[in-house]
């Protein structure tokens, strides 16, 4: 059984052999019988040290990924780690080849988000559909705090043991972000998926970003009830924003959107029986540590707020190691909306601002 074995423990059986007071064999006929070579003996012996410094060199870097694995609370696969070790003062550069590695030395795990099977109905769907809606999937063609996306989705949490109506009642959470920079620009959370909290996200989304937002920006959304409501037609008409919205049926034209809810659902800990109030504060500082500290391979290794003021600074913050700096793509400065172009037999044109 330990013939079959890998070449090193072939070696370590010979070692312990020839060390042996009552050992008659010479190296020679052990390595034949191992069947490995005497220079493959001879060189594993003689390095048996470099092996123990490499091995604890291995251990060192294994503490700085696991660091980095459970910063905030929430874990990460090899390119999350690799840059939240940038951000850390001082830097580390550690490729991402030796941290998955490390991790499959070291049995570290990330978890993988699971399929689901209703995206995968939707996509076979999608196929048929060619007709185009007024952003058309053209999230990142206008620059930054031009096309806003906003969606809304609910986060079950048991009822009270005394109430026999239903099992869940949910939490609901609006959120809009920043197409370009991925940034969540303003999030609400509500116990009623009523109309009034999404207008309230608007709210806050002029409070903290009015002044950032181009004159011709619009917000996309789908075709939810909130959306297409008079009093969020109206609130848009008083900021001059413009409205878009996916067609009917059709999570792809909302994507980054719906992406962002499947991540944060995946790493938000689990809620067992919290009330409302603890799960908003678990979305906010989830929405906090997203937006300063989830960075993004696709936005230069940065988090979304570093990405905007690189984007609008130039001004790159991570030491590049004698490496050059990410270039900015072609669109990172405002690009002006094209006029809604709408497909009759999908939506119906909504006013612009």
């Amino acid at each position: 059984m330990y013939m079959n074995g890998s070449p090193e423990i072939r070696y370590r059986i010979i070692n312990e052999t020839i060390s042996r007071d009552d050992n008659l064999l010479n190296i020679s006929y052990l390595c034949k019988i191992a069947g490995v070579s005497r220079s493959g003996f001879y060189y594993w012996r003689d390095h048996q040290q470099k092996r123990i410094d490499s091995e604890e060199a291995d251990l060192r870097d294994f503490e700085l990924i696991v660091a980095a694995y459970n910063f905030r609370g929430y874990s990460k696969g090899a390119r999350g780690i690799h840059m939240r070790l940038l951000h850390q003062d001082p830097p580390v550069l550690m490729n991402t080849k030796k941290i998955r590695r490390l991790m499959k030395k070291y049995h570290l795990v990330c978890p993988v988000r699971k399929v689901n099977p209703y995206r995968k109905q939707g996509k076979r769907l999608q196929e048929n559909r060619t007709a185009p809606n007024i952003l058309n999937r053209q999230f990142k063609a206008f620059g930054p705090r031009t096309v806003l996306l906003t969606d809304i989705t609910y986060i079950p949490r048991p009822a009270h043991r005394e109430s026999s109506e239903r099992r869940f009642r949910y939490s609901y959470v609006c959120v809009i972000m920043d197409a370009f920079t991925k940034e969540v620009l303003a999030c609400t959370c509500s116990s009623s998926c009523d109309t009034d909290f999404v207008l309230d996200t608007v709210n806050q989304l002029m409070e903290k970003h009015g002044s950032e937002l181009h004159t011709d920006a619009l917000i996309h959304s789908d075709q939810g009830c909130q959306y297409t409501s008079s009093k969020f037609v109206t609130i848009l008409n008083d900021y001059n924003l413009r409205q878009s919205m996916s067609r009917r049926g059709n999570c792809w034209d909302n994507a980054p959107q719906e992406s962002l809810f499947g991540h944060m659902k995946d790493e938000l800990p689990a809620v067992g029986s919290y009330g409302h109030s603890v799960i908003a504060e678990r979305v906010y500082a989830w929405i906090d540590y997203y937006n300063n500290d989830r960075y993004q391979w696709s936005l230069a290794k940065l988090s979304p707020a570093e990405y905007y003021k690189y984007v609008t600074t130039g001004i790159y913050p991570l030491d590049t190691f004698g490496k050059d700096i990410p270039t900015l793509p072609e669109y990172a400065h405002h690009t002006p909306l094209p006029d809604a172009e709408m497909d009759d037999t999908e939506t119906t044109p909504l006013p612009l601002a």
